[in-house]
């Protein structure tokens, strides 16, 4: 809880005052839903489930937040007509956290949500140009098509306007459900790399491809932004999410993942997104597997930070 009374990203005892070393930002945009609903709850949700999860990972020599500082925001909120409105707001409310020099965890919402956070990533000090930026995207579906349901700016189209936006480089992890528009830009366009689902897991191909996969993550260069739609993840641990889908990573296949980014000496991930979140009607493991994924992610930056200062 923090000291407004609202509650913090892992249960933790908050300061008001910053600087910050890591803040976690809610974006609970649910417009362009085109299956499952509810991922406006997705964010709160999210939080209040990581305050069950344990604060030991063994990369640290600490418990949580081994010496960062951690800032749990109050949630983004718009009552904007459009959804181009809303997506600008979005942009506006994540633009100052990106010129502040913290690492952003943003938690959402629909995976809309991804191009006004490009767009405000420009504003990082690190990102000279998006040009230079490399997205690791996550996810079950390719994201690529350039409309869904008539609609542009659609959680199923935000890849595609990332490439529009200037974005150098795209890597897809996990890819298994898309069209025929989006397998014809997977093989004409040179800044979309895709790992499809069925060479990374099936029986036969699995154990060699992943290990060509972990290879190449290891060799990007430049700024990183991580983007985990969860529905990236094998649909039985994702149950509520909007499109949950069988033969995706498991939960160590995402640690291993995201351990391998940031390990790399040749890379600066600005920050990572946690998206498609939908609280479990039945249960708690949607929420919970995000929350563990977002755990995860901190986790790794706080390592990479330390090992940085030493």
């Amino acid at each position: 809880m923090n000291q407004s009374g609202r509650p913090s990203f892992l249960g933790l005892e908050e300061s008001e005052s910053g600087p910050w070393d890591i803040v976690v930002l809610q974006v609970p945009l649910e417009i362009s839903v085109s299956y499952g609903e509810g991922t406006e709850l997705g964010p709160s949700a999210c939080i209040e489930a990581s305050s069950q999860v344990e604060l030991h990972d063994p990369i640290l020599p600490a418990e949580l937040p081994c010496g960062a500082k951690i800032h749990t925001a109050e949630p983004w909120s718009s009552d904007a007509p459009s959804l181009r409105g809303q997506l600008d707001s979005i942009r506006e409310f994540l633009g100052p956290w990106m010129q502040e020099g913290c690492f952003p965890v943003i938690l959402g919402g629909e995976h809309g949500i991804l191009l006004p956070i490009v767009e405000a990533v420009s504003l990082h000090p690190t990102v000279r140009s998006l040009s230079e930026l490399t997205i690791v995207q996550v996810d079950a579906h390719a994201d690529l098509r350039d409309e869904l349901n008539g609609e542009k700016l659609s959680h199923g189209t935000v890849m595609r306007r990332a490439l529009d936006a200037g974005v150098g480089k795209i890597i897809q992890v996990g890819v298994r459900a898309f069209s025929k528009e989006e397998a014809e830009i997977i093989e004409g366009e040179d800044r979309v790399e895709t790992w499809f689902g069925r060479d990374l897991f099936s029986v036969s191909k699995s154990q060699a491809n992943w290990r060509r996969l972990l290879e190449r993550i290891s060799q990007i260069e430049g700024p990183v932004w991580l983007t985990f739609d969860i529905d990236g993840l094998d649909g039985s641990l994702v149950p509520s999410t909007g499109t949950p889908v069988p033969g995706g990573l498991s939960h160590w296949g995402a640690v291993e993942l995201i351990e391998t980014l940031f390990e790399s000496p040749y890379v600066e991930v600005v920050g990572a997104d946690v998206n498609e979140i939908v609280p479990d009607s039945e249960g708690s493991l949607t929420e919970f597997s995000a929350a563990m994924t977002a755990v995860k992610i901190v986790a790794c930056h706080i390592l990479a930070r330390n090992l940085q200062k030493d």
